[in-house]
């Protein structure tokens, strides 16, 4: 029988477990509270910056409060209204568009690439990661989009470049490869074809995978300007950022050159309402899919 001392100490060495668990689990609390508070205090500054007055910004500095409250970046930059609606509405196509296509699009190449019985796969694997290590260069990348593909001022000129990114390809080829074997086999047992085993079984059990790779693939859709700098010229196909960019730039020039300028030009909040206006509807869709972001995150690192 133990006695009253051995009983005595267990109790404590449970106690002081106890104690060690409960500080651990709240320390990385503590550390992923202060993380957040991090990555959301810039933001904040940046929402509280595009509504201070430009006098007072320069004065005062940045806040977390607008230290004068001042609506005139907004009304700096939305003086046409239209052509940012109209530039919405381009960015709001292209990243839709785009990020359905390029995930069905991916999602099929991988898919293949990840059967072991596919009598093409090394070959395969092998062009595709070429691809990711060389390329043909700007120069070549233009003739062909504007020369061969017809697609200057065009809105596919936006899409099609961003329809296959190989690292998305082999992240979803070694998602699909940890997909149930089993399960695969038994539907071709069935009689089931490879569309219909791609379609309604490796697609469904690869939600968090494929909502992963579409945010990521939006995002850098949506931020894109680079395309619509090479292929864009007319102004009624302007992407959102790209008619920012095109703003914040004329608005410099404007600004460096005081004796032509009739009004004093906002620069540095006009820069902070162009960051909100921008980042806005990509925050509102990652928080819409984050869930499936963290999802797609652990599920990968389980198997």
């Amino acid at each position: 029988m133990a006695t009253y001392t051995q009983t005595l100490r267990a109790q404590k060495q449970a106690d002081r477990d106890r104690l060690l668990g409960l500080i651990a689990r709240y320390s990385i609390h503590i550390v992923l509270i202060l993380w957040a508070l991090a990555c959301l205090v810039p933001l904040l500054l940046v929402v509280s910056a595009s509504f201070t007055d430009e006098i007072a910004l320069t004065r005062n500095g940045y806040g977390l409060l607008p230290s004068q409250f001042s609506t005139e970046a907004y009304n700096f930059v939305l003086q046409d209204p239209t052509t940012i609606l109209r530039a919405y509405g381009v960015s709001i196509f292209t990243t839709l568009v785009g990020t359905i296509l390029g995930v069905l699009m991916m999602s099929m190449l991988a898919y293949p690439l990840s059967q072991p019985d596919f009598r093409l796969r090394r070959p395969l694997s092998l062009f595709v990661f070429f691809t990711m290590l060389f390329n043909g260069g700007i120069v070549p990348f233009y003739i062909l989009m504007t020369q061969y593909l017809r697609l200057r001022n065009s809105v596919f000129a936006l899409i099609i470049p961003h329809l296959v990114g190989v690292w998305y390809v082999l992240i979803l080829r070694t998602y699909f490869a940890g997909l149930p074997r089993e399960l695969l086999d038994a539907a071709r047992v069935d009689g089931a074809g490879e569309w219909r085993i791609f379609f309604l079984i490796v697609l469904p059990l690869s939600k968090p995978a494929l909502a992963t790779i579409g945010l990521f693939l939006a995002l850098g859709i949506w931020n894109d300007w680079i395309m619509a700098l090479y292929f864009i010229t007319d102004a009624n196909l302007y992407p959102l950022q790209y008619l920012l960019q095109i703003l914040l730039a004329n608005a410099t020039i404007i600004a460096n050159m005081r004796q032509l300028s009739t009004q004093a030009i906002p620069l540095q909040t006009m820069r902070m309402a162009m960051a909100v206006l921008a980042t806005g509807p990509a925050a509102i869709f990652f928080l819409f899919f984050q869930k499936y972001l963290v999802r797609g995150i652990t599920l990968g690192s389980f198997k």
